[in-house]
């Protein structure tokens, strides 16, 4: 395999743990060069509840992808989710020494920093949304701009520092280093939004496994994100309970038969689910499942409205809502949304950075974290290294992570902790 670019993205999800080894081609678009996925046990709601299960699942997630990919996998870059994850609004400013001077990087620099130093809780990860240079407003890149002044609106992720110590053990352990630590849904939106969503107003929902995801873009900033503890998971387990079948038959159901609209299902339609040791097969309604699914999926929506209308953006969102994660697939989920929210809802698939050669299964929207995490990756290290190039055999020598990057100040802090922790 010839010399090239290489990233690796591993979603570590509730239902699933995918690796995916991918890479810009020519054409600015991402090829993937193999992908690997295992059932994730070990992880509850984005958290991790045993070290040891989920170990076990990277493994087997990375060993497939290095078979398909023929690339030996060291580094990775990891998502971050969970109920855990808040947001909140925070405004810095500096007083430069020089008005007659231009504002350079160094400058935006130290107001970042400014703001590390302001925060208390370790794990964070500051994003500036626009600049106000002597006082004014709404500028998006204020280098090379004149001004005493320099102020910002930032946006700031917090998260449980146990709960990404966790993640970052489970990493070490299986034998991979961390190159860098991505916010989810700030992944899966560059996955599945276009520039022109992110301008007029939109929110992503990124309906996982164990969690859904949100993430509120508007004037090509993003405003708001929030972490619902609900996912396709609970959507099984009812299913479950309600047709009183295991949990490996509900999951199939779901999957292959599953609406989120009951008026769209015919009342004299059913399927057969093989017996348990013998016993008779079960026959299920098709509309009596999809009344089950609609149910929960109604709660999950309510949940995302509430989010929508507590930002404060409800009315300024003209893109409307893209819909993306395992959950997304459910038949007439874009339907049910619309339903609820009264806002244009599409389903956001990963395809539109993809190359044309890439498998079906990639861009599925279950997928779109994954390819998320290479295109951050992609981004980043071109910041980074820019015009040196990571060779393959080179990879697992790279280990640099942006300044900034999700709970940096984290691992600056406690790897000591954690070093002195694993001994």
């Amino acid at each position: 395999m010839e010399s090239s670019e290489i990233i690796v993205g591993l979603d570590i999800g509730t239902s699933k743990i995918a690796a995916i080894v991918g890479r810009r081609n020519e054409f600015n678009k991402i090829e993937i060069l193999g992908y690997g996925t295992a059932e994730s046990i070990g992880v509850k709601r984005g958290v991790v509840i045993n070290i040891d299960n989920t170990i076990e699942s990277i493994k087997a997630a990375v060993k497939e992808a290095e078979l398909k990919s023929g690339v030996n996998i060291k580094c990775v870059n990891v998502g971050i989710a969970g109920q855990h994850i808040r947001s909140l609004q925070h405004r810095g400013n500096i007083i430069r020494n020089s008005m007659e001077s231009t504002i350079t990087q160094e400058d935006i620099n130290q107001l970042i920093d400014n703001m590390y130093r302001l925060q208390t809780n370790p794990g964070e990860e500051i994003i500036p949304q626009e600049y106000i240079v002597d006082k004014e407003t709404g500028i998006k890149k204020p280098i090379g701009m004149a001004g005493a002044s320099l102020e910002a609106n930032f946006h700031i992720i917090t998260g449980m520092v146990t709960a990404v110590k966790n993640i970052y053990r489970c990493v070490d352990r299986a034998g991979l280093e961390i190159v860098d630590q991505i916010l989810e849904p700030l992944a899966s939106a560059d996955a599945v939004l276009s520039a022109e969503e992110k301008e007029a107003g939109v929110v992503l929902v990124d309906i996982g496994g164990g969690t859904t995801d949100i993430a509120i873009f508007q004037d090509d900033i993003i405003r708001h994100t929030a972490v619902i503890p609900l996912g396709g998971d609970i959507v099984t387990e009812d299913i479950k309970e309600g047709c009183t079948i295991i949990k490996k038959h509900a999951e199939k159901l779901k999957i292959l038969y599953g609406s989120a609209l009951a008026s769209e299902s015919k009342a004299d339609e059913f399927v057969s689910i093989p017996g348990i040791q013998g016993r008779p097969a079960k026959e299920i309604s098709m509309r009596n499942l999809a009344g089950i699914i609609q149910a929960r999926m109604e709660e999950i929506l309510e949940y995302v409205y509430n989010e929508i209308k507590s930002s404060g953006f409800e009315r300024k969102l003209i893109a409307g809502i893209v819909l993306t994660g395992g959950g997304a697939q459910l038949k007439n989920i874009s339907q049910l949304a619309e339903f609820i929210t009264g806002m244009e809802t599409r389903i956001g698939y990963p395809n539109q950075h993809l190359a044309d050669n890439v498998a079906e299964a990639m861009a599925l929207p279950m997928f779109a974290t994954g390819v998320g995490l290479v295109l951050k990756g992609i981004e980043k290290q071109s910041k980074i290294i820019e015009p040196k190039v990571i060779k393959v055999d080179q990879i697992q020598n790279h280990s640099k992570r942006t300044k900034g990057s999700f709970f940096e100040a984290f691992f600056k802090k406690g790897k000591k902790f954690f070093d002195e922790d694993v001994k």
